[in-house]
């Protein structure tokens, strides 16, 4: 590119004039040291990007002069950033390596421009590896937060100089900004970027539609101006009554949130009726702010009708990330809404630069700050997170940027979560064993399913149990990532103890029937069962998903000649031949002490057989077999819901059935409870149940209404008897009206 001199002697003067102005924004936060640091790190990227220029044509120091200024006016950061943001591409760009930034400067700007230059690419590559270098990106958020901040005024400078690119380009750096940029913004606090992200983002990706509201917004600016002074004209003669200290500013609503509450209303741009709103900014001391907050709030609400709806008090509860305000929406003069926000002077300051201009990043303070309780999040995020790049993305844009609720424990202390966040999610918030160990959940005093969606101002009691353990099912239950990581550690824990049990189970069955558990024919049943590996067999064994029947269908499809002697044994094995099958039974490790088992027919015989899921019959039961047509031989509760249709329908496959002996045997039993809905009944019951009784309990499932209970409870019990004693121990609870057996309906 040639140039005059006149041009050259421009462009220097420009740079010099852009480089003065930064160097006045921090004024008041630098002494002669820091002033020394900032031109040392200018004329460092001026040598670095001499020869460089911009898609534009422009010289390419514009770009870190202009990052460092939004880092130092619109972010608030102090000298070590904003030297940081003018040298924040001379590492990637030209032949300066980390160890010459130490040495010219210290080891803290060369850390937060190593974490830069990691991040520099975050976007060239494919979907995978963008969210890999995401997840990089926010480790770097949780060693040093400026690196984050810094490359946000670096993607921000870079939409506002979009459109000297390709439209391919604007598309694809727009889009990307909308997706991972701006929500980040937003929940650091910086709700000034974050907006300006997401409108400059809509400019590229849906252009007419920006240029619509754009257009729409200036033709109705000037009248909304004139009704919004009006309206403050009244708010300020009230103020001035009450002796407050104050400004009132107009605020007109981001181009982009106008467009997403169109299309989530599925209005047009006249319905949205809080475009425009007035913002009150109160000068009050720290002890005062909440009162003082309130104090306008009724003022604003005795002269003008408030929408109760449109309440949001972020003030008794602030934002995970620092925002303060309170929010309502008014009836003024003519009958239209007004949106109100009222906040102070520091509050004010965090929602507009965000809570990292208040951080200890500031270089003048320390200690804790909810910005620490957010990024350690983050860290717990990127450390549980097992999955892969793109579903970390997913997750944390769910977990970490989602909106809040405020939840109330018993006690009455405030824990933040996610909106949709369910019982399970509080549980894994307070304790992973808590999470862990849940049996149910109370909301406001009502027991409610842990799929049950928490609302802010909820207060919740969980009820744990040390038998309970995670099911499969919790996964769709949960939106936070902490309970979805540690839900999927504790099953796996879990599926590798089932898997050792049926690893011995299987073996065990095979050993009975003299074939080898070899290392060929396990591979010979993964392959069989469509399965994945070993340990998925062996999982599948102890969970009775693979069960007698379907071992010795492949036995059969294995050996067709060994299966009909296998067949031939199970149906002509007879009473005589029992003490047999004991005493090998006793030789292959199983335990026959007090055994109790099922004899069929007027001969007696011991028969294969599932217990069947409609009824559960239980040691002592009265019971009957169904030979079924598939499954082999099912035991039924000669009580059970589809008896008489089995007796009628069936009779040729009907076997009588008989106990004999005892087994130490666990069985499933559902009890429906009922009574008068007192104070820590629940707890009571799992109390008699779990610790009294030693009783597993499988699944509680109780709810009120109107002072009255119902519930189910599964018990797992050793027999009738057993049952019985669980049964009669719990009526003798106050308040407990009726404790009864439960089948299922008729299949």
């Amino acid at each position: 590119m040639n140039m005059t001199e006149e041009e050259i002697e421009a462009e220097k003067k420009e740079i010099k004039s852009r480089f003065q102005k930064l160097l006045r924004s921090m004024k008041d936060r630098m002494d002669k040291e820091d002033r020394d640091l900032i031109k040392r790190a200018f004329n460092l990227a001026q040598d670095a990007h001499a020869e460089v220029r911009r898609k534009s044509g422009e010289p390419y120091i514009y770009h870190p002069i202009e990052v460092a200024r939004i880092v130092s006016e619109e972010i608030g950061l102090g000298p070590k950033s904003v030297a940081s943001a003018l040298i924040h591409d001379v590492v990637e760009d030209s032949d300066y390596t980390l160890e010459d930034i130490e040495r010219l400067f210290d080891e803290d700007i060369a850390k937060i421009i190593d974490g830069l230059t990691k991040i520099s690419g975050i976007f060239d590559m494919e979907v995978s590896l963008q969210a890999e270098n995401f997840r990089k990106m926010l480790l770097t958020l949780s060693d040093d937060i400026r690196v984050i901040l810094i490359k946000l005024a670096d993607r921000l400078h870079n939409m506002r100089t979009l459109e000297s690119m390709p439209q391919h380009k604007q598309l694809k750096i727009a889009s990307e900004t909308l997706y991972l940029y701006a929500p980040l913004a937003h929940r650091i606090g910086l709700y000034n970027i974050k907006t300006e992200l997401e409108d400059l983002s809509l400019k590229y990706t849906e252009p007419e539609v920006y240029r619509d509201i754009v257009l729409r917004l200036k033709s109705s600016q000037s009248e909304a101006h004139r009704y919004l002074q009006d309206f403050s004209k009244f708010i300020k003669k009230y103020l001035n009554e009450e002796g407050f200290d104050y400004e009132l500013k107009e605020r007109t609503k981001s181009i982009y949130s106008i467009r997403k509450k169109m299309l989530s209303q599925g209005v047009g741009f006249d319905e949205i009726y809080d475009k425009f709103a007035i913002r009150i900014i109160v000068n009050s001391s720290p002890e005062k702010e909440k009162s003082d907050c309130w104090r306008v709030y009724s003022i604003v609400t005795d002269h003008f009708r408030p929408n109760t709806e449109r309440l949001r008090d972020w003030i008794s509860a602030p934002k995970a990330n620092g925002y303060e305000s309170l929010h309502t929406t008014v009836m003024g003069p003519d009958g239209h809404w007004v949106e109100v926000q009222i906040r102070t002077k520091r509050m004010d300051e965090v929602a507009e630069r965000g809570y990292a201009a208040h951080w200890k990043y500031k270089e003048d303070s320390s200690g804790q700050s909810k910005l620490d309780e957010w990024i350690n999040r983050i860290r717990e995020a990127i450390e549980n997170n097992e999955g892969s790049a793109v579903d970390f993305v997913d997750e944390f844009k769910m977990n970490l940027m989602a909106d809040e609720i405020y939840i109330f424990t018993p006690k009455g202390e405030l824990m933040i979560l996610p909106s949709s966040a369910t019982p399970l999610d509080f549980s894994f918030s307070i304790h992973t064993d808590v999470g862990l160990k849940t049996l149910g959940a109370k909301v406001n005093g009502r027991l409610v399913p842990l799929n049950y969606r928490l609302k802010s101002g909820d207060q919740v009691e969980i009820i744990t149990s040390q038998k309970q353990k995670p099911k499969e099912d919790w996964l769709n239950y949960v939106v936070t990532s902490k309970a979805r990581n540690n839900i999927k550690s504790g099953l796996k824990s879990e599926r590798k103890e089932i898997a050792g049990d049926g690893k011995e189970i299987l073996e065990r069955k095979l050993k009975y029937i003299k074939v080898k558990p070899s290392k060929n024919l396990i591979n010979e049943m993964v392959k069989y069962f469509n399965l994945k590996n070993s340990t998925e067999l062996y999982y599948k064994v102890g969970m009775k998903i693979i069960d007698n029947a379907q071992l010795k269908e492949f036995m059969r499809d294995q050996n067709q000649g060994f299966y009909s002697y296998l067949r031939k044994r199970i149906v002509g094995r007879s009473k005589n031949n029992l003490s047999k099958t004991r005493k090998k039974e006793k030789e292959s490790g199983e335990k026959t002490g007090d055994t109790k088992f099922i004899v069929f027919g007027p001969d007696e015989q011991e028969f294969d057989y599932k217990i069947a899921k409609c009824c559960n019959p239980i040691p002592g039961d009265d019971v009957f077999g169904f030979i079924t047509a598939t499954e082999g031989i099912k035991l039924h509760h000669k009580n059970c819901p589809n008896s008489v249709y089995l007796q009628s329908n069936f009779a040729q496959r009907i076997l009588r059935a008989k106990w004999v002996s005892n087994k130490k045997k666990e069985y499933s039993s559902v009890l429906v409870i009922r009574g008068i809905d007192t104070v820590g009944l629940v707890n009571k019951v799992t109390q008699i149940i779990s610790n009294d009784l030693h009783v597993d309990i499988r699944s509680i499932n109780i709810a009120g209404d109107e002072g009255i209970f119902e519930g189910l409870i599964t018990v797992v019990v050793q027999d009738k008897i057993h049952l019985e004693k669980v049964i009669e121990r719990l009526r003798q609870i106050e308040g407990v009206s009726s404790v009864e057996r439960r089948f299922a309906d008729r299949d």
